[in-house]
């Protein structure tokens, strides 16, 4: 089974910066697409951007300029640059992959990582 674990969340101020990481772990897989979600109180999980195997990029349109995702495939780690934070930007920042095991396809999550901007 292949598991992914965030990290990098935390308190920061408006205007800083952050970085986030999610690192996949397991034996015999392969991953495609990678994606990072995120998740506010009372409000939907919402896509933040996409990154797919080769590299090409997505985002939603209120991250644009601020985030950039990007991926080390040697390290199977997914990461998150995010600047010119917002305090709308606060909330649970999630991990979701594409994996190959034995010729199957999961979309995998990890728990998590709290990100709380401040004015």
């Amino acid at each position: 089974q292949v598991q992914l674990v965030e990290s990098g969340g935390g308190l920061v101020q408006a205007g800083g910066s952050l970085r986030l990481s999610c690192t996949a772990s397991g034996s015999d897989f392969s991953i495609a697409s990678m994606r990072w979600y995120r998740q506010a109180p009372g409000n939907l999980r919402e896509l933040v951007a996409t990154i797919t195997a080769g590299g090409a990029t997505t985002y939603a349109d209120s991250m644009k300029g601020r985030f950039t995702i990007s991926r080390d495939n040697a390290k199977n780690t997914l990461y998150l640059q995010m600047s010119s934070l917002k305090p709308e930007d606060t909330a649970l920042y999630y991990c979701n992959a594409d994996i190959w095991v034995s010729r199957r396809l999961t979309s995998t999550w990890g728990q998590g990582t709290q990100v709380t901007v401040h004015s």
